[in-house]
């Protein structure tokens, strides 16, 4: 019996002395409790890269703009300098030409002045249009010109109105005339010009080479030259002419539209207008990534 209480008070103690005391256990708690709550997970705020994809557009676009500023003052240039040539071109007298047009070099004598004398072919004549004079609708008449050495070149005599059209082509003029002019080119087609359609009589746009082949192609000797009559008078005999249905040629002038200028000072605007909006949206950023937490 004493062996049994013997063991019994030894493993006790035992115990006693393995646990802890109290002030131990709570400060052991209060320093986990503490240590857990001071090291456990913090949140800081996601930074985005500087450069976004947006940034990096609005920094493309003023120097696009700029750019393209630049290649529209090249362009103003040389539309500039073309216009100066044409219109020296225009102010040369008048040459004859040959009987057989060399049609390579054709485009260095546009603009060009010529006199030349023939017959018109009215059974080929064309109505090219429609066209708008001062407000008055109407058409150009194209009529060939049979010249005296056998050849044939085509004459843009100039306006007449829609009131006097279909007599125009029924019109029949005998005799030589002399004829007063400047050379040109078919005319440029835009993207909203219907097609020439020769079958119904339908011509929309100067299309030198269809219109020599309807007045008889190379079988009749007719070369695909195109001759703007000139009209120098003033605004009382364009109106004569306009109310007897004569057509009024075009005045000597270079009609080379130029807008370049204006697209200069669109793109260095628009350049311009994006570089501030590129600086302010940087200063923004620059401001915004400040405030945040480091």
């Amino acid at each position: 019996m004493f062996s049994a209480f013997r063991s019994t008070f030894w493993r006790n103690a035992a115990w006693i002395s393995r646990r802890p005391p109290k002030s131990r256990v709570s400060t052991f708690t209060r320093s986990e409790s503490t240590s857990s709550t001071s090291s456990g997970p913090t949140y800081k705020a996601k930074r985005e890269p500087f450069i976004t994809p947006v940034l990096a557009l609005v920094g493309f676009i003023p120097i696009f703009t700029f750019a393209l500023g630049t290649w529209q003052v090249k362009r103003l240039k040389w539309k500039v300098d073309l216009i100066d040539e044409l219109q020296e071109k225009m102010e040369r007298e008048p040459i004859q030409l040959p009987r057989n047009v060399n049609l390579a070099v054709l485009p260095e004598f546009v603009f060009r002045k010529v006199r030349l004398t023939g017959r018109w072919d009215m059974a080929h004549a064309i109505l090219l249009g429609p066209r708008v004079r001062d407000g008055t609708q109407g058409h150009h008449l194209v009529v060939p010109l049979v010249r005296s050495n056998g050849s044939t070149v085509l004459v843009d005599r100039g306006f007449i109105s829609a009131d006097h059209a279909d007599s125009a082509l029924q019109s029949q003029e005998d005799g030589e005339v002399e004829v007063y002019g400047m050379l040109r080119m078919s005319s440029a087609r835009n993207m909203f010009t219907p097609d020439n359609v020769p079958g119904k009589g339908e011509w929309h746009w100067a299309d030198v080479d269809a219109l020599a082949e309807y007045a008889g192609g190379q079988e009749a000797n007719v070369q695909p030259v195109l001759i703007e009559e000139i009209f120098e008078g003033h605004s009382g005999d364009a109106a004569f002419r306009l109310s007897r249905g004569i057509p009024i040629g075009k005045l000597p002038l270079v009609d080379i539209r130029n807008s370049h200028m204006s697209y200069v000072a669109t793109w260095y605007s628009l350049s311009a207008f994006t570089a501030f909006m590129l600086v302010r949206l940087i200063l923004a950023r620059r401001r915004a990534r400040a405030a945040l937490p480091r």
